[in-house]
């Protein structure tokens, strides 16, 4: 099924291809597009305006986040267009890759601000490609828009993110999209193929009062897993010899494995206007909304026959390790905005969960039971208050009803100093309980089932941000971390969760600076981190910095626009986190150190009116600096490479 409707997808593209051309108008959102997008998102009772084709411009092709929040298409060509063409396709500072495009990345940086009132599925390593609900854009469009991201891959395979959205009245727009990845990879059994189906629809009433926001997602992730190269075949890499340039020779730990992640959700984002702001002389407006979501996950990892590298099995072949998890939620809130007072939200959700196994293990050490399933009912509530350069806003949320106490709290408060400053400061608390997969797993390995009980996760942040392109992009967030569930070895080297009872404290400041002198640039990212951990638990490298160099202008009588630089990847020496294929999940290590390598690499990028090109030689210093680059331990990163491809807009 899924490829026939890839092949409609493709065949829509080649028809509409024929369509392309080049849009008119200004650079700049004017204030009539503005006050256009602001009421596209907000639901407002302006009418998207009557154009003629030829007439559209840019700025009326609108994407809407599922907060409603509006922006248009940007077609242009940037470096942050060259960060965010890969795989992921947004950009990927402070992420390890593997070897292979569409394996997973190890984290150099964390983010302890979350808001989940439920533990969550695990399998950590499988979501980086993942997209959830807020994750998915919502769209409207003037004319049919499309646009094709195709990207190489390694040995075998390639990309392709194709995307077509239409508006078939002013009310009412559809959007479909597919992306896909197939690469074979230069080590043995590392073969990667996944595939992200996504599909909107958003309506509204001719009075504005109702506007409706939904989507279905189909995504699976397939890995073949080899658990790394061998320690005996580490030597063998570090040194160069050329014997061993051709990858495919090194001993891998397994060849017979491989993982898969599958996901399906439907979801659903409603409100209805009680009172209706109709102008600025309308002070008061009642709003009520609903949510609802249905979201299955599936992990399997699946073995031919038994391998040491995990211990000891219970039978010899055709191991398949199966857990699933489904979950039903629905959220009525109601709004109420007035002009003085602001915006204040109450909400109150449910929650059905259903993780688990299919049959209870009896085992000398205890019983494992099959399932952790329940409901839960929270309640909460929002605020939200603009005054002249001031913006304050707040959210809570707790549970009241089922096994898990969780809540969260955070409230911010914003400056606009001038168009071009932003200043903001904010406390972030929350507590939750650990992943389904620390609580409760099966497998067909003896030393993967438990059942544990572990105390909530407890967070506390305060973060400060400074927001200027003319000066300074800096962030800056204070993290302390009680009872942090983590995978880690015991004694006789099987990974398994353990949770640290120490309070862990954890700094992070990000500078972003980007200086300019005619058509060259220099874009500065640096990251810089200090971790107090009595248990050396939370691992994470001091620095990472990512320095790119490059020039830009147009060329052929402005009929190109070239941009063309070096890209300066680096982050200091640490105990990089190990990788564990059967749980997909990242596990400490302290026993040996990995990073301190520099990463060039050099591109060449270019806009021909809409058609972004893309040319680069990745880690070209990969040959004279050393084979000492490493993703996680017995898992080499990647060699040189020359990749190439395109973005591609286009209209009808």
């Amino acid at each position: 099924m899924k490829k026939i409707i890839f092949s409609i997808i493709l065949i829509m593209f080649t028809v509409f291809g024929f369509a392309q051309r080049k849009l008119g108008g200004k650079s700049d959102v004017s204030k009539e597009d503005q006050e256009l997008m602001d009421s596209i998102g907000q639901g407002g009772e302006k009418k998207w305006k009557k154009v003629k084709f030829e007439d559209t411009e840019i700025t009326q092709y609108l994407i809407i986040t599922p907060e409603r929040d509006s922006t248009y298409l940007d077609t242009t060509l940037s470096i942050k267009k060259e960060y965010k063409y890969n795989y992921l396709r947004r950009d990927d500072f402070g992420l390890m890759p593997f070897a292979n495009v569409g394996q997973t990345y190890n984290s150099l940086t964390h983010n302890f601000s979350d808001n989940n009132l439920l533990p969550k599925f695990g399998a950590n390593a499988k979501h980086f490609n993942y997209l959830d609900a807020e994750d998915v854009n919502y769209y409207h469009v003037p004319t049919p828009l499309t646009e094709i991201y195709y990207k190489t891959a390694f040995t075998q395979g390639q990309q392709l993110d194709a995307f077509f959205t239409v508006n078939t009245s002013k009310r009412l727009n559809l959007s479909i999209a597919y992306k896909g990845m197939r690469s074979l990879g230069f080590y043995q059994n590392s073969l990667s193929s996944t595939g992200n189906l996504r599909m909107t629809a958003s309506y509204k009433t001719k009075n504005n009062r109702y506007i409706a926001n939904m989507h279905f997602t189909s995504q699976d992730i397939l890995n073949e897993e080899n658990g790394g190269i061998t320690d005996e075949s580490i030597e063998f890499f570090e040194t160069g010899d050329e014997d061993f340039l051709d990858r495919g020779v090194f001993e891998v730990n397994f060849e017979n494995a491989e993982s898969l992640f599958l996901g399906k959700r439907f979801y659903l984002n409603h409100t209805y206007d009680i009172i209706k702001q109709n102008d600025s002389t309308q002070t008061n407006k009642l709003q009520v909304g609903h949510i609802m979501m249905l979201e299955d996950k599936i992990y399997k990892f699946e073995q031919s026959s038994s391998n040491d590298y995990f211990g000891e099995a219970f039978k010899t072949s055709n191991l398949v390790d199966r857990n699933e998890y489904e979950r039903f939620y629905n959220q009525l809130r109601l709004d109420y905005t007035n002009k003085t007072i602001g915006n204040i939200q109450f909400n109150a959700s449910h929650n059905n969960y259903n993780y688990g196994y299919n049959k209870v293990l009896y085992l000398d050490s205890g019983t494992i039971p099959n399932r952790i399933k329940g409901d839960i009912l929270s309640v909460g509530g929002k605020y939200k208050k603009q005054y002249k350069g001031f913006l304050l806003s707040g959210e809570a949320q707790l549970n009241i009803v089922g096994d898990y106490d969780s809540n969260y709290l955070s409230a911010k408060a914003g400056y606009k100093l001038s168009e071009n400053f932003d200043a903001s400061v904010g406390i972030n608390h929350h507590t939750v309980a650990p992943n389904f997969n620390t609580l409760l797993y099966q497998s067909d390995y003896v030393n993967y089932n438990w059942k544990n009980n572990f105390n909530n996760i407890k967070t506390q942040q305060i973060v400060f941000d400074i927001k200027s392109d003319k000066y300074v992009n800096l962030s800056l967030d204070f993290n302390t971390i009680t009872d942090n569930v983590y995978f880690a070895k015991n004694e006789d080297d099987n990974v398994k969760p353990f949770q640290n009872s120490a309070t862990i404290t954890y700094l992070r400041a990000k500078l972003q600076k980007e200086i300019r002198y005619k058509n060259f640039a220099l874009d500065n990212t640096v990251l810089y981190q200090n971790v107090s951990d009595e248990n050396n638990t939370l691992n994470v490298p001091q620095i990472v910095t990512r320095n790119t160099l490059y020039y830009s202008n147009h060329v052929f009588k402005k009929a190109m626009f070239l941009q063309t630089g070096v890209i300066f990847n680096y982050f200091t020496k640490y105990n990089m986190n190990g990788y564990d294929p059967l749980l997909a999940e990242f596990y400490t290590q302290n026993q040996q150190e990995y990073g301190g390598f520099p990463r060039l690499d050099f591109f060449i990028n270019a806009k021909i009116r809409q058609t972004r090109i893309f040319l680069k030689a990745e880690h070209f210093n990969a040959a004279f600096t050393g084979y000492n680059y490493y993703s996680a331990p017995n898992q080499p990163f990647r060699d040189f490479a020359v990749r190439f491809g395109l973005v591609w807009d286009f209209f009808m």
